[in-house]
């Protein structure tokens, strides 16, 4: 079957949509229940340590030599493209002394050209960063409700959340399943995600606005006929726009470096996901909803359609 964007059918699949969508958000969800995240420091009391040496080493080397300073980390993580790096965690913070001892053996070891980034969090922090990540994405998801309900009409809203919902669940199974470790820049990638998909699911919202003053629409199929025709009129700028963020989040994510590679990453993914429901969920959503409404073969206009 060829597939041209501007006369396939969208919603005479949505069924199929909903089903693969409610398939890997179950898969997600069950990652979720038995797997948990893979929490970094900023979620976690305790620190980490990353090591540059400007040459590849195992984590067994990196093991050793924290052996040496009777220091067990939780886990070692050599990463770079020839394992020139090496993320290590310690389930308890260590102090000043503790840290210094660490740099003056690797520098005493491998040189002066070490290179090591620490980042320290106690519970008391770890527990105040976890709750207002949690703080923003509900208010984030708040605002969303309100602007979309008063731009117009709450079912817009309703399926746009549940839209953002799907998106934020599929990178979050993702970093479960695969155990990639959770930080305050993945929040950030959340909540950029959250933004640019309202922003592609609200331009097929308006467009089927504005559509459905243009055309009568009486039947169910005429609703159909509406929110196929709107998908249909928008999907080039939504995959256009979606391409031209993948590039900058791609270079991102190859030459952004250590620090930021798991905001790039997640970014990249929720990308691709968030373009997926903006087309093929969140306006079935609303089209299903809507066709509830109808008494017999009528349907009777909101006051923002009427309008």
């Amino acid at each position: 079957m060829n597939f041209n964007p501007k006369t396939w059918n969208y919603v005479s699949h949505r069924k199929q949509f909903f089903l693969l969508s409610g398939v890997l958000q179950i898969i997600g969800i069950l990652g979720l229940l038995f797997l948990g995240f893979n929490l970094g420091v900023d979620f976690q009391s305790g620190t980490r340590l990353d090591i540059a040496i400007g040459k590849p080493f195992t984590e067994a080397e990196v093991a050793a030599e924290l052996k040496q300073l009777n220091l067990e980390p939780g886990s070692i993580v050599t990463a770079g493209d020839n394992g020139e790096r090496a993320a290590v965690r310690f389930t308890e913070p260590l102090n000043k002394e503790q840290i210094a001892s660490v740099k003056n053996s690797f520098t005493k070891k491998y040189g002066d050209q070490v290179d090591i980034q620490e980042s320290t969090v106690d519970p008391v922090v770890s527990r105040e960063l976890a709750k207002n990540a949690m703080y923003a994405l509900i208010w984030a998801s708040i605002g969303i409700v309100i602007y979309v309900t008063v731009r117009f009409e709450y079912r817009f809203a309703i399926a746009g959340i549940i839209a953002l919902l799907h998106d934020a669940i599929g990178v979050i199974s993702i970093f479960s399943i695969f155990q990639i470790e959770v930080d305050l820049p993945f929040i950030a990638a959340i909540l950029t995600i959250v933004g640019y998909s309202i922003n592609d699911t609200i331009v097929t919202f308006d467009r089927i606005r504005e559509n459905m003053k243009l055309h009568k629409v009486k039947r169910k199929a005429d609703l159909e006929y509406v929110v196929n025709l709107s998908i249909q009129e928008t999907i080039t700028r939504s995959i256009n726009t979606v391409i031209t963020v993948l590039m900058a989040s791609a270079a991102l994510l190859i030459f952004g470096g250590e620090s930021i590679r798991t905001f790039s990453l997640a970014l990249t993914i929720g990308l691709f996901i968030g373009m997926y429901s903006s087309i093929f969920i969140a306006s079935q959503i609303w089209l299903e909803w809507k066709a509830k409404e109808f008494a017999g073969n009528r349907i009777t206009p909101t006051n923002n359609e009427a309008s």
